[in-house]
């Protein structure tokens, strides 16, 4: 009996917002938790953070940095120290107030004990790391310290979308110290460019790497840099962000040290971070109409095996499919080896088929009987459906699997980044500019004289903003919007 293609229903051009989230729901990557705001990270959406996690993670200690951990809980005084800091995150904060609860004598819990001081439920960490890097620099000989932290954090979000935008989720935020401007930007951009490397060379998502305008960049920062991604809605993700935050930080947390001069002077300071929003923006750089779309650099399996058997073949179908594992696994791609599993569960094929599919596994390997007296492999490729079903040789397959999933991969990040470039448009007035974003646009490439004002009004009218002002500057030109100069072009879009 032939089993129908499943696909996600909606399609992505009739509801992409619902689409995202029954991709979701098909790969069974996450779900919506009972505390507000808050979700529940499923087996095959954490092993697929984790896999994200382990390659940033070797990536940021081969940089030279060492991970630590610090509390959760942040004293509220340590926040007001940085004016715009607090400001910035004041309305986004859980506050803990009480540090036990009795009961009432009518079967409820209440708070009991008042804390001698409002405790902050980390929404990120700058203030209470800066407490410990006060006391752990003294000399220039401690600089540049490279400190990177695996945490979640907390930030009270009203409307909330799985991976985008939850109360809590889960990051990575890099803090350091260094004994000059100069090496501190530098070191700025230098994990700027970890996270374009990450990005396109891992996540196969091409990104634009540019500075964020003032009425953009992190609260207590002096700059903020950051890669952009298109979505398949034409949208920016915010996909990573580094900052330079001068001695805004230093200062507030008197992080300071003794200079080859015997003077003292106050550090300069950076942080830096990528969440598991990155995940969300794997899901919309890649997906399609029938489920998630993986790539194999990041993929918890690369090739799932679907045994063809009847009672009296099983064994024989089995032995065969075990063996081929092996093989395949025997193959180191991306540092690690191969992972391949067998699903021998007693479903239809097609039912088997399509929920791999779904789950965006990059290769999925049928053998029967007739694969096995051929003593080939019949397979097929997630980012080629449509291409139907490959065969060859057993010998064949398992010794150009890794070239397979190289294939796989460029070709996913060569198909995002010719969407993204059809996408992008220079353009030069007002008027077009507006047309433009009426219904959703894309990438508007328009020049910006740096009027906050004119920032505000695109936003208020068109709910576009400045994404970035991409590095290396560009030429100079006019402002649309005002008619005076400008230095270079910026990158509008609507965005996540």
């Amino acid at each position: 009996m032939k089993v129908e293609r499943s696909a996600i229903n909606p399609r992505r051009g009739q509801d992409y917002p619902e689409w995202y989230q029954q991709v979701i729901r098909a790969a069974d990557l996450a779900e919506i938790s009972s505390v507000r705001g808050c979700m529940v990270i499923k087996p095959w959406g954490y092993a697929l953070w984790e896999n994200m996690q382990k390659t940033l993670d070797r990536m940021i200690k081969k940089s030279g940095h060492r991970n630590a951990y610090f509390p959760l809980f942040i004293p509220l005084r340590f926040f007001e120290k940085e004016a715009e800091h607090v400001e910035s995150f004041a309305k986004e904060c859980a506050v803990v107030t009480h540090s036990r609860l009795q009961a009432d004598g009518k079967g409820h819990l209440i708070p009991a004990s008042p804390l001698e001081e409002p405790l902050i439920v980390r929404p990120t960490s700058e203030t209470i790391i800066g407490e410990s890097f006060a006391n752990w620099v003294k000399s220039y000989r401690d600089l540049p310290l490279k400190i990177n932290q695996w945490a979640n954090v907390v930030r009270w979000e009203m409307r909330t979308r799985l991976f985008l935008r939850t109360s809590e989720f889960l990051w990575q935020e890099g803090h350091t110290v260094h004994s000059s401007p100069e090496e501190a930007i530098q070191e700025t951009l230098a994990m700027l460019e970890m996270y374009r490397v990450f990005a396109e060379d891992h996540m196969a998502m091409p990104v634009i790497c540019g500075k964020k305008s003032d009425s953009e960049r992190f609260p207590g920062a002096v700059d903020t840099y950051c890669i952009e991604a298109m979505m398949q809605d034409r949208k920016a993700l915010q996909a990573g962000t580094s900052h330079f935050l001068g001695q805004n930080f230093a200062r507030a947390s008197h992080i300071k040290f003794v200079n080859g001069e015997g003077v003292e002077e106050y550090g300069w300071t950076t942080s830096w971070g990528v969440s598991t929003r990155l995940i969300g923006g794997l899901i919309m750089a890649h997906s399609d109409d029938d489920g998630l779309v993986l790539p194999p650099k990041l993929a918890p399996v690369h090739a799932v095996i679907l045994p063809i058997f009847n009672e009296s073949n099983k064994s024989t179908v089995l032995e065969y499919c075990g063996k081929l594992k092996l093989e395949l696994e025997g193959n180191i791609y991306n540092f690690s080896e191969v992972a391949v599993e067998i699903d021998d569960r007693d479903l239809r094929g097609g039912e088997k088929f399509w929920s791999y599919v779904k789950k965006g596994v990059p290769v999925i390997v049928e053998i029967g009987v007739r694969d096995i007296e051929a003593n080939c492999v019949c397979f097929s490729r997630r980012d080629g459906l449509k291409d139907g079903k490959q065969s060859c040789s057993r010998d064949t397959f398992v010794a150009t699997f890794c070239s397979l999933l190289d294939d796989i991969q460029s070709k996913l990040f060569n198909r995002a980044m010719k969407y993204r470039d059809e996408n992008v448009v220079n353009i030069d007035s007002e008027p077009e500019f507006f047309e433009y974003f009426k219904d959703s646009g894309g990438f508007a490439s328009a020049h910006w004289n740096g009027d906050r004002a004119i920032e505000e009004r695109v936003k208020k009218e068109l709910g576009v903003t400045i994404r970035c002002l991409p590095l290396g500057g560009g030429e100079g030109g006019v402002c649309p919007f005002s008619g005076k100069e400008s230095k270079q072009r910026a990158i509008w879009a609507k965005s996540y």
